[in-house]
């Protein structure tokens, strides 16, 4: 039985039981997160797609390191450990007992594999399985390092940044696999011309081919301001003016902003 307050958030119980219990306060963020988005002008499957990416990062990521980071009994007085020869922490682990090498590696994996799953839906710049790897080895290196200044009684070990830098790119993988449109094909489908994802308003189109290509648009950022950030981003003036042009984006002759139909989109 847990006791006491270090029993809740300094034992790998603890965590375990509250990450289990603040899931319906995700579940909640998602939502509100979707229907500011919505509000927004945001279509709803954009919305909530992007939502859970940045809600998925967070929740799937610090119950992780928050264990990692969890002190052990001789926290202060023994002298910080680090092991740098790759493979070497690996093998001993795997030669020891089954169940306890099965936890220890696999917890491995999942330490940043919610980053590789959700941030190349959520992030343009990170739909990239080599950017995310890079991602992973950083932020694993940071915790390392971590570990190793506050002598938490652990050993910072390469072969931990290896097997979360590898989780990562297996989450990456999966995610590309599941065929998630990243906004990067959305922007793609967009500039050649033809969108056929539905849009309810052209602010809402212009927000998502701003998010696509890497450039943000606020609501007060002036036309000159987003043709400028939109040739950073390597989308042409005459491309970057078509988009600001919202009257001219017509729907099968209509105004683009009347209809939820999913007929292509066309920039005239």
């Amino acid at each position: 039985m847990i006791k006491g307050w270090h029993g809740w958030v300094g034992t790998f119980t603890g965590v375990a039981l509250i990450t289990v219990a603040v899931l319906p306060l995700a579940a909640l963020a998602v939502w509100a997160l979707a229907r500011y988005r919505s509000a927004k002008g945001t279509t709803p499957a954009w919305a909530w797609r992007m939502s859970l990416a940045e809600v998925g990062i967070v929740y799937g990521t610090v119950p992780w390191v928050w264990m990692i980071m969890l002190s052990g009994g001789r926290a202060g007085d023994s002298p910080a450990r680090v092991s740098l020869l790759p493979l070497r922490d690996l093998l001993t682990i795997l030669a020891g007992e089954p169940l306890t090498a099965m936890v220890q590696v696999v917890g491995n994996l999942l330490v940043f594999a919610a980053l590789g799953f959700f941030a190349p839906v959520r992030f343009a710049a990170l739909a990239s399985v080599p950017r995310i790897l890079a991602l992973a080895a950083g932020c694993s290196v940071l915790v390392e390092a971590a570990q190793y200044v506050l002598r938490l009684d652990g050993v910072s070990s390469v072969d931990d940044i290896l097997l979360n830098t590898v989780g990562a790119g297996l989450a990456a993988l999966a995610s590309r696999a599941g065929g998630a449109r990243r906004p990067s094909s959305i922007a793609a489908d967009t500039y050649s011309g033809t969108v056929t994802s539905p849009f309810s308003s052209p602010a809402a189109l212009v927000e998502r081919v701003s998010a696509a290509k890497g450039f943000f648009v606020a609501k007060r950022t002036s036309a000159s301001s987003l043709l400028h950030r939109a040739a950073a981003g390597g989308a042409s003036a005459a491309v970057a003016a078509r988009i600001l042009d919202a009257p001219r984006l017509k729907l099968d002759g209509s105004d683009l902003s009347t209809g939820d139909s999913k007929e292509p989109v066309t920039l005239v």
